[in-house]
């Protein structure tokens, strides 16, 4: 295989991300990526040392375009809703690498970048000391929590259907519960969670 001139760190995320869409997360290796790249896999080890180094690559690919500026004449509750809500439609563009947020979002520069603008944010509302990291941890907790719901078990999936279907005597709530979130949309669904969450962090 010819041996390439150069590579970006975009130029790997890139193809470390395409490998993910096409084949699945599951499919992302070392070889894989040098094959997408049209070059040999040892070669590939002049930029990477491993995996993990590509799946840092991947996050930052995935948030490259993230916009983390918020108007400053909006409120406080607004300006959170509209970073999270970028962040979600970011990663939910790729679903395949829903779990590599959590699991790299302290090494990625993009993660970084946007944590670091809720917190701004979460300043300018007042909050400082611990009340700014709980508020921070409960945001970012509620995100990644709600990325594995909509990709991994969300309110359509077929196992809600079918929870749906349970005897209503032996599980009354389970069962009523069910059968309306099949009824909502997953963005209703995010906006009525984020609401509470903030409301519940006294963000008004």
């Amino acid at each position: 295989m010819p041996r390439p001139r150069s590579l970006t760190k975009s130029d790997l995320g890139a193809a470390a991300l395409a490998v993910i869409d096409r084949d699945g997360l599951s499919a992302l290796t070392m070889r894989a990526v040098a094959k997408e790249l049209r070059m040999a896999t040892m070669a590939l080890y002049r930029y990477v040392s491993d995996r993990a180094e590509l799946e840092v690559l991947v996050v930052d690919e995935v948030l490259v375009g993230l916009d983390v500026s918020t108007p400053a004449e909006a409120d406080v509750r607004d300006r959170l809703s509209l970073l999270l809500e970028r962040m979600r439609a970011a990663i939910s563009a790729h679903p395949a690498t829903v779990p590599l947020v959590p699991r790299h979002r302290k090494s990625s520069t993009a993660t970084l970048r946007w944590m670091e603008a809720m917190l701004s944010v979460l300043t300018e509302g007042g909050f400082a000391g611990p009340d700014r990291v709980i508020a921070q941890r409960t945001l970012v907790a509620f995100l990644l929590g709600f990325l594995q719901n909509e990709h991994y078990a969300s309110i359509t999936a077929p196992e809600t259907a079918a929870i749906a279907r349970l005897s209503p005597d032996t599980y009354p709530m389970l069962t009523q519960t069910a059968a309306q979130a099949r009824e909502m949309s997953v963005d209703d669904e995010f906006r009525g969670g984020l609401g509470i969450v903030l409301r519940g962090l006294a963000i008004e």
